[in-house]
């Protein structure tokens, strides 16, 4: 089976192909020479999934799945949320996006939040989602050279390290991505 992870977003890439079945070939939007940025202008993370993924199958007409994540913080009633990516702005600077995080909690005692991940699957012209969550908080400092996006400042509940602290494989186990990819296996295994 090929699937198109509707993605260009290498370190997404990475994770996901750890969790995929040999017998699955993931193709990436390069692959099928799709150049463009795939639209995400939805105001929420189902709905930009949705979108990606009826985008690949209706001007490429491939079998694909699309995701997307946001970090919900709930003391910030939510944000960043769909716009995490660009928090601080369409340049979509990580450590921007941190910077201003962290500035927007400062003395503030309340920093749980939680990863949310939505995955849209178009398979045989039907559309399923699947969604990852892992609960944690907003560290005070960034911490750890792993990892990608809020990593350095996001830490588990029962964890007392960072994601960019700890290995790939133990994020994709108890990870937002880790949890929905599962979802999506046991749903193409059956």
């Amino acid at each position: 089976m090929k699937l198109v992870f509707a993605t260009n977003n290498l370190n997404k890439i990475k994770e996901v192909q750890l969790l995929i079945p040999e017998h699955i070939q993931l193709l990436s939007l390069k692959d099928i020479g799709c150049f463009e940025d795939v639209p995400e202008t939805q105001l929420t993370i189902e709905g930009n999934a949705i979108q990606k993924a009826k985008y690949i199958k209706e001007n490429y007409g491939y079998d694909c799945f699309a995701d997307d994540t946001g970090l919900e913080v709930e003391s910030l009633k939510g944000e960043p949320g769909v716009f995490s990516a660009r928090y601080a702005g369409e340049q979509r600077d990580a450590n921007n996006n941190m910077d201003l995080l962290l500035k927007n909690l400062d003395g503030n005692f309340n920093r749980n939040a939680q990863f949310k991940t939505v995955i849209a699957l178009h398979l045989n012209n039907n559309l399923d989602t699947f969604t990852g969550i892992c609960e944690g908080e907003i560290t005070i400092t960034k911490q750890g050279e792993k990892g990608f996006g809020y990593d350095p400042i996001f830490k588990a509940n029962g964890y007392d390290k960072t994601f960019a602290e700890i290995s790939l494989e133990e994020k994709n186990k108890i990870g937002h991505r880790g949890k929905a990819v599962r979802m999506l296996v046991n749903y193409l295994n059956t």
